[in-house]
């Protein structure tokens, strides 16, 4: 009997229902895949760290956002940030913690090719009016480049994104074409290509197609060794995602009185993308954790704890995966925000 009752508790730590650690509340979120390969660190590091378990399930920022409204999950993930409308609806006591940034890196399938393009062109592409490799509107930004008379196969994401919201956005801010034909969104009408699931997805169909082209967080174009577009930026130079150029374009962003207004209030919404500075890459996003003002019982405490791990000991983790840390003093303004949460 007693190692039956054993075999269920151990069952029941895997599955994060119950803690490895007598008295410890088990924290549970799901959402955004954009940070997903860094929550998994974060959380195997705090987990050894304070012996407490978080579980964080990557269905995309969409699907976060609905069970973090619903009360399914402590806590929501989204690179999408949620509407005042969103915000009543899941009690209009929301916080979004930012923990990281990054970059959205088009990546793509062509053998010895270094890709360049500006925003009209890869509009063009996304809108499908650009079809083939070869067009005199790539070659004029890529002389001296070996490109294939080829069709483009545009990947982008099937289910509700918040890497597709940062990509979408920045498109709409970029392309008149853009804002009015397609938008900016977690979900889309795509004019053109294939959806994959989560960035992994997407990195897959583009990984698999000769001639495929996609947008993905950074550390999943790295992991799947694909080649990242350089992209002219609003500086007009060409820039390749990075740790330095993904900081760059948040200190940019931030010198805009309205974004610095936000920060101080302690509103973290912050929109990143096409952000001025002479190596700032222009697809860029943070990454937030939703949380509640108010959480009943130890969750309170515990979300806190985890929190303040995350923005102080664990962004160590964040530049070995390609995620830039916070700036100082965003970062700052963000732990008076989770010092805010009581229960």
């Amino acid at each position: 009997m007693r190692r039956t009752i054993k075999a269920v508790l151990a069952v029941l730590v895997m599955a994060g229902m119950v803690s490895g650690v007598a008295g410890a509340a088990v924290l549970n979120g799901a959402g955004a895949t954009f940070p997903y390969p860094l929550y998994m660190k974060m959380n195997t590091e705090y987990n050894k760290a304070t012996g407490e378990k978080v579980n964080y399930q990557g269905i995309g920022s969409g699907g976060g956002i609905r069970q973090f409204t619903s009360g399914i999950t402590d806590f929501g993930g989204s690179d999408a940030a949620m509407t005042d409308e969103q915000i009543q609806a899941a009690g209009g006591d929301v916080l979004h913690i930012p923990t990281v940034m990054g970059a959205v890196a088009i990546c793509y399938n062509l053998k010895d090719v270094s890709l360049a393009l500006d925003s009209d062109t890869l509009a063009g592409i996304f809108l499908g009016k650009i079809k083939k490799w070869n067009d005199a509107r790539i070659k004029a930004l890529n002389p001296g480049e070996n490109l294939p008379d080829k069709p483009i196969l545009v990947a982008h994401r099937s289910d509700g994104s918040g890497t597709t919201s940062i990509f979408s956005t920045y498109l709409a801010r970029v392309s008149l074409e853009w804002a009015s034909k397609v938008g900016a969104g977690k979900a889309l009408s795509w004019p053109t290509g294939v959806g994959g699931k989560g960035n992994a997805g997407v990195a897959g169909v583009v990984k698999v197609n000769e001639g495929a082209i996609g947008y993905v967080e950074l550390s999943y174009a790295v992991t799947n060794k694909l080649p990242v577009a350089e992209l002219k930026n609003k500086a007009g130079k060409f820039i390749k995602p990075s740790l330095d150029s993904t900081s760059a374009a948040a200190a940019g962003a931030l010198k805009d009185p309205k974004i610095a207004a936000m920060v101080a209030n302690g509103d973290f919404r912050l929109n990143l993308t096409n952000a001025p500075g002479a190596y700032s890459y222009p697809i860029v996003g943070m990454t937030w954790l939703l949380v509640h003002k108010e959480k009943s019982g130890s969750k309170a405490g515990a979300i806190k704890k985890y929190l303040k791990w995350a923005l102080t000991t664990g962004q160590q983790y964040a530049p070995k995966l390609l995620y830039a840390p916070l700036p100082d003093d965003v970062k700052a303004k963000v732990l008076e925000a989770v010092d805010s949460i009581k229960s």
